[in-house]
């Protein structure tokens, strides 16, 4: 890829994360989440940007680097598992590495899907900010995998059932240097990066077509319920079912699936994609 293009991605990515935070972040915002990936740099940028005071304001990051740059814009961050008990986010921000016309994604190739999902329940709106290369028709077209954080224990186990359930050579994902071995999570767990064939939304299987994994075809939501229930699956990085104000309207705090998506175009301009009602 030349300079300019690299410089044309950057700068829809930075375009996409400045229009979300300006349509998003409370100006009176108390706890605001922060995912990983290249995007979020740009968000937290925006935010700065805003101009507004967050010396009241805690950041909860999804991982080492949203951290990291959580502390170097001056922020202050706060783990999940200290929060106070009852405490809602205002809003979570995060990237994907791919997201479907209904806004179902797929992360985890950062390796931080745990925490991002967690952080994305707890929060009131999930707003996924990426570059328009990570809107596709269906999941699965262009991301080649679905990344599953498991118990090293598990991990050959929960190979073999992928398998069984139509993962085309699930694989557990190494370190950058493949002789150090498996990569490790936060969590110290491993992850599995396992391929399927292109996913069924759920208006496809209102169509008529079949989810439920004949001949390895699937629906998003029943495929990573499917994966959840494996025992030694910590978690699916499928981010699908309700979006936050669903998951409110039925008794619970947040959703995975984002309220609105944000895709910077190579010519600067944004386009966003909101869940249905």
């Amino acid at each position: 890829m030349s300079a300019a293009a690299v410089e044309a991605i950057e700068a829809s990515k930075r375009a996409a994360a400045k229009t979300a935070v300006q349509n998003h972040y409370p100006k009176d915002a108390r706890y605001v989440g922060i995912g990983s990936g290249s995007t979020i740099v740009y968000v937290v940028e925006a935010i700065k940007e805003l101009g507004i005071d967050t010396s009241r304001t805690l950041y909860i990051p999804t991982g080492y680097q949203s951290k990291q740059l959580i502390v170097s814009a001056g922020l202050t961050p706060v783990t999940f598992d200290s929060l106070p008990e009852g405490t809602v986010l205002d809003v979570a921000f995060d990237g994907a590495d791919e997201v479907d016309e209904e806004l179902n994604c797929i992360k985890g190739g950062g390796a931080c899907l745990f925490q991002e999902k967690i952080v994305a329940l707890q929060a009131k709106e999930f707003i996924c900010v990426a570059d328009s290369r990570k809107l596709q028709s269906r999941l699965l077209n262009n991301w080649k995998y679905i990344p599953i954080e498991v118990a090293p224990i598990a991990a050959y186990r929960v190979l073999r059932e992928l398998k069984k359930i139509g993962s085309i050579e699930p694989v557990i994902r190494l370190r950058g240097v493949p002789k150090e071995g498996p990569l490790k999570t936060d969590q110290d767990f491993f992850i599995i990066d396992a391929p399927f064939q292109p996913l069924l939304t759920a208006s496809d299987v209102a169509a008529g077509q079949n989810g439920n994994g004949i001949n390895g075809i699937w629906e998003v939501h029943t495929l990573a319920k499917t994966i959840k229930e494996m025992p030694g699956v910590l978690e699916v990085g499928l981010f699908s079912g309700l979006t936050g104000p669903q998951a409110q309207a039925l008794g619970a705090v947040g959703g995975q699936k984002p309220v609105a998506a944000y895709f910077g175009l190579p010519d600067g301009t944004v386009t966003v994609r909101k869940a249905a009602v």
